[in-house]
């Protein structure tokens, strides 16, 4: 990611930090005296009973170490986090989504990863195990300051019972731009007057960094230019994706909008209320979970990200990620423990993938396996990931997805033209890079 000035200064000035954390790791620390592990991480069901046994077995493996895992809801999570280092209480090894944790390495919070204690020889040989350019997101001057718990991207799910109902073959007739899954979306909707019965699709509101953004980088345009000094690149672009979504809305073809129930939980009961929702490949098991019966039944299909009938760049969906990071004010003896943690737990990819919640960890021994190979459409969500691309991770990601949100969303909603929203998003957008 390029960094401004600002940011460049800031990073020189806690360099420091970054340079004690490093000798701390390199320190000579006694790994047989008893420390504690505060784990901080979301709610995860799957996860939850994953982990819970790796712990154990990993705490009988080294009985010097205690670690106690404490979860919350996610957005919950987030502040919890953001409160605990404030008052320089933070846990000692967390993950949050990266657009969310970035800020802790550039404000050097966290430690560089100590890789002999994480299974590594070095550097090189953590960078050989993962998928080109994985890292790249948490490696400021050399140094790599997280490890990835998952790395998620999101495909369309589609109900063939649906679409067969419409007389539409779903194997054939699925959409493959935007203007067709508008043009489909109107063949499936089913509406009691203005209101929506059953929607064809919807987006996954309010998500605009992961989806939004993506539509108008196949248009040509940008977030952000180049040196990440200008705001809002190629008005066209913009304007288009911001029409398309006004006609998308109710005063417009009247498709779906944000305040209707995210398509993603409506579609794993099979009630004919939506054909298709925006979702990752851990959606799988939450089918089977939900409703087993749907699961099994070779009603549901997964199919790439839409782009536009025009589109310049052949660009999918966002993907994100959730890294574990280690405190860097905690104490040597625990900074090492929590690494060592950390490359445990990552060492049971295949596990995490087929009892954790379908995660991926984008390791080359994962993605070359038949584990993942074998899962139902897993080459739909690979095939999307090689044309996508990290997610805006920014320290200021938060404000300009709100700002994007406003945008989108006043243009489906408030009656406001798509002029006039790209002008207030362009200034407000500009305004925060400028701050930073």
């Amino acid at each position: 990611m390029k960094k401004t000035f600002i940011a460049v200064l800031l990073l020189a000035l806690l360099l420091p930090i970054s340079l004690f954390a490093q000798g701390a790791k390199e320190a000579v620390v006694d790994e047989s005296k008893p420390v504690t592990i505060q784990y901080w991480t979301h709610e995860d069901p799957a996860r939850t009973q994953l982990e819970t046994e790796l712990i154990a077995k990993f705490m009988a493996d080294n009985p010097n170490i205690t670690v106690v895992r404490s979860t919350q809801a996610s957005v919950k999570q987030i502040e919890l986090v953001q409160t605990a280092f404030a008052a320089n209480q933070g846990p000692d090894m967390f993950n949050l989504p990266i657009e969310n944790q970035y800020a802790y390495i550039t404000n050097g919070r966290v430690a560089p990863v100590d890789y002999q204690a994480a299974g590594y020889a070095n550097k090189q040989d953590l960078l050989d195990k993962y998928m080109d350019g994985v890292l790249d997101t948490v490696t400021i001057d050399g140094e790599v300051y997280g490890l990835p718990l998952e790395l998620t991207n999101w495909s369309i799910y589609l109900n063939k019972k649906v679409f067969r109902s419409a007389g539409l073959d779903p194997e054939k007739d699925y959409p493959k731009t935007w203007e067709e899954m508008a043009d489909i979306s109107e063949k499936l909707v089913i509406r009691d007057g203005d209101i929506l019965i059953r929607r064809g699709y919807d987006f996954r509101y309010p998500y605009y960094l992961t989806f939004f953004v993506p539509m108008v980088e196949q248009l040509g345009g940008d977030l952000l230019s180049a040196d990440g000094k200008k705001a809002i690149i190629g008005d066209e672009a913009w304007l288009k994706a911001l029409t398309y979504m006004q006609q998308w809305g109710p005063s417009g073809r009247n498709l779906g909008s944000p305040t209707y129930k995210n398509a993603r939980n409506l579609f794993n009961q099979d009630n004919n209320d939506i054909a298709m929702a925006h979702t990752g490949l851990y959606q799988q098991g939450r089918i089977e979970k939900d409703n087993p019966n749907f699961f099994n039944s070779g009603e549901w299909m997964v199919i790439p990200y839409p782009t536009f009938k025009d589109a310049v760049r052949d660009v999918a969906a966002c993907y994100y990620g959730h890294f574990f990071m280690v405190n860097a004010d905690s104490d040597p003896a625990v900074q090492k423990a929590a690494w060592k943690l950390s490359g445990y737990l990552l060492s049971h990819g295949e596990e995490y993938l087929t009892r954790g919640g379908n995660i991926i960890q984008p390791t080359k021994a994962l993605f070359a396996s038949d584990t993942l190979k074998n899962m139902p459409y897993s080459q739909v969500f690979i095939d999307d990931m090689a044309r996508s691309h990290m997610i805006y991770y920014g320290e200021n990601s938060a404000q300009i997805q709100t700002q994007i949100r406003n945008a989108v969303e006043s243009v489906m909603l408030s009656g406001v033209s798509p002029e006039k929203a790209l002008a207030t998003l362009k200034a407000s957008v500009q305004e925060i890079i400028d701050e930073q």
